[in-house]
């Protein structure tokens, strides 16, 4: 059975929200409950902050993502921020804005989500807002976390000789929110209410898109290994953004290798259904969260010996520009193609939330017994 918020209040709303969330960190010193929390910020460490703003509409969709998975990967993204400069994600702040069409369980799904990505990743929830809205579904997350003095890695310190990193594989998230897209119009064309999409075979992109973890195993294995790159970001807007954000903040050109950009077999056999260029999906497809860094070339050897890490070229000087060393010895200029939040974003439609469709996978292996009126959003 639905309920209203407004049966609930504000504060009614906020205490059955946030009630199973208990501090794990040493630093959270007053969580949820009080005007503030309080933050202790050990004396040989830095406090970094971070936070993102979605947007029903704009970053996803309700009617083809689950609201768990939805809060799941709105937690994870701030914590990829986090790591991307090198630090430990501790504690977040949620702030949500929901229309009349959003229910208590509604609400209940985006924070078991939430809930599960504290507890797989070590983060404390210890604050946030909640309000109305009449624009949709509104979602702020704010992630504050703790990296060594001096030991926080920025987008301008590439140089010259220095080898280009990327973790995992590319574009398989952009080839799940094409599979998620080319499902839902089908669903829609057929008229039919009890429609199911066809996933088989596509369940690793269908993840990626809807259940995006943050590397903090990367980070993990870049600190054993001795190893403190020089300049880093996560691959939030594509490939060739974030080349070019790193290439222009530390001054430098670069020359990455098209056969050495690491491509997932589904994201292939994906972009072939498609009839879509699988290197331009993977330059400029976005929300894979894997990490971009460089190193010195002395690193060479300790870099190759790290699972999930692929070279993928090195850092030039500034003149010779950025660009991409095709198959054939070509070079092609890097351009900025992946997302941007003011390229014709679109109208918010108010379109029904609806119920769970068949095949879509809860955030975690336990989450499946935390779904009971869990619906659908995307980003």
């Amino acid at each position: 059975m639905a309920t209203e918020i407004s049966s609930l209040g504000e504060f009614g709303l906020i205490d059955r929200l946030t009630r199973e969330f208990p501090l794990v960190n040493e630093s959270s010193v007053l969580g949820v409950g009080d005007d503030a929390a309080v933050i202790r910020v050990p004396s040989d460490k830095e406090l970094l902050v971070t936070t993102d703003l979605l947007l029903e509409g704009i970053h996803f969709d309700v009617r083809y993502v689950p609201l768990m998975h939805l809060g799941y990967k709105a937690a994870v993204v701030n914590f990829s921020d986090v790591y991307a400069m090198n630090g430990t994600p501790k504690q977040i702040t949620v702030s949500i804005g929901v229309s009349s069409r959003f229910t208590v369980e509604h609400i209940d799904a985006i924070y078991a989500g939430i809930r599960i990505a504290c507890e797989n990743y070590g983060v404390d929830l210890v604050g946030g807002d909640t309000s109305a809205s009449v624009t949709g579904l509104v979602i702020s997350v704010t992630c504050l976390g703790e990296v060594e003095k001096g030991k926080a890695v920025k987008r301008g310190g590439a140089q010259e000789t220095n080898l280009i990193c990327v973790s995992g594989d590319l574009g398989a998230a952009y080839m799940g929110l094409q599979l998620l897209e080319r499902e839902n119009t089908v669903a829609a064309q057929s008229g039919d209410p009890n429609f199911q999409p066809n996933f088989s075979g596509k369940e690793y992109i269908l993840q990626r898109q809807l259940r995006p973890e943050a590397r903090k195993d990367i980070i993990e294995k870049l600190r054993e290994a001795g190893i403190v790159p020089t300049a880093m970001m996560d691959v939030s807007d594509g490939l060739s953004s974030e080349l070019l954000h790193i290439c222009k903040a530390s001054d430098v050109g670069c020359r990455v290798y098209e056969d050495r950009i690491p491509i997932d077999y589904q994201t292939a056999l994906m972009a072939e259904e498609l009839n879509m260029n699988l290197v331009t999906a993977a330059m400029n497809g976005g929300e894979d969260y894997e990490l971009l860094f460089t190193v010195p070339l002395t690193d060479k050897e300790k870099i190759e010996r790290i699972d999930g890490v692929r070279m993928i070229g090195y850092i030039t000087a500034p003149q010779l520009g950025a660009a991409l060393v095709t198959r054939d010895g070509g070079e092609i200029p890097i351009r900025a193609q992946g997302w941007n939040a003011f390229n014709n974003p679109a109208e918010t439609e108010e379109v029904e939330v609806v119920e769970e469709t068949a095949g879509a996978t809860a955030p975690g292996d336990a989450a499946s017994a935390e779904s009971d009126g869990e619906t659908q959003g995307e980003s």
